[in-house]
C-alpha cells in the first residue's frame, strides 16, 4: 500500500482533470514495461452534509482518486480558495523523445511552457518532463561534458536529446 499520496486540490475540475491525466499516461509513447497501471480507481461524490456546506449539487464529484504509471493520486473539488504554485511540479523520466514529445504537447496544451522541460497543463499544474539521458549525461565523470549538456539545455524549453547529445560529444 502507498503511503505517500499527492493529494491536488481544484476548483471543480478534479473529475476532468483527474480523466485528462488518465487519457494522457495510458497512451504514453514507448514500452509499458515496468510501469504501474493508469486508471481512475473512484470517484466519491459530495453526500448531503458535505453538498450543504460546499453549496456543490449532492451526488457531484467531492474526490477523485485514480493512479498514473502505478501512482497514486487524488483530487479534490474544494473550490477556488487555492491554486496551484511552481513551487511543487511532478517530474516524468521519459525513455525517448517520442515520449518526451507525446507527453510535452498533450500536457502543454491550454497551458504554457516554460524553460528547460518545464510546464504547466491547462489546470495550473507543473510538471517537468524530463528525459532519463538527461540525468546520464549531467551525472558524468568528465565535468566538461556535463557543463555543455546544461548549457544546452538552459536554453531549451521542450528538450531535445539529439541536441544534448550533440552537446555531449563535442570537444
Amino acid at each position: 500500500m502507498q503511503t505517500i499520496t499527492p493529494f491536488l486540490w481544484f476548483d471543480d475540475q478534479a473529475e476532468e482533470a483527474a480523466n485528462f491525466y488518465v487519457s494522457t499516461f495510458s497512451s504514453r509513447a514507448g514500452s509499458a514495461a515496468g510501469r504501474g497501471e493508469t486508471k481512475i480507481v473512484e470517484v466519491a461524490g459530495y453526500g448531503e452534509a458535505g453538498a450543504r456546506a460546499s453549496g456543490r449539487p449532492e451526488g457531484s464529484a467531492m474526490t477523485v482518486t485514480f493512479q498514473l504509471d502505478g501512482q497514486e493520486f487524488m483530487a479534490l473539488n474544494g473550490g477556488p480558495e487555492f491554486t496551484f504554485t511552481e513551487a511543487v511540479s511532478f517530474m516524468v523520466n521519459c525513455e525517448n523523445q517520442d515520449e518526451v514529445d507525446e507527453l510535452w504537447d498533450k500536457l502543454s496544451l491550454g497551458g504554457e511552457q516554460g524553460p528547460c522541460g518545464w510546464l504547466k497543463d491547462r489546470y495550473g499544474l507543473s510538471w517537468q518532463i524530463v528525459p532519463t539521458a538527461l540525468g546520464e549525461m549531467l551525472r558524468d565523470e568528465d565535468p566538461q561534458k556535463a557543463e555543455r549538456v546544461m548549457a544546452a539545455m538552459l536554453q531549451m524549453k521542450k528538450i531535445d536529446i539529439q541536441a544534448l547529445q550533440e552537446a555531449y560529444e563535442e570537444g
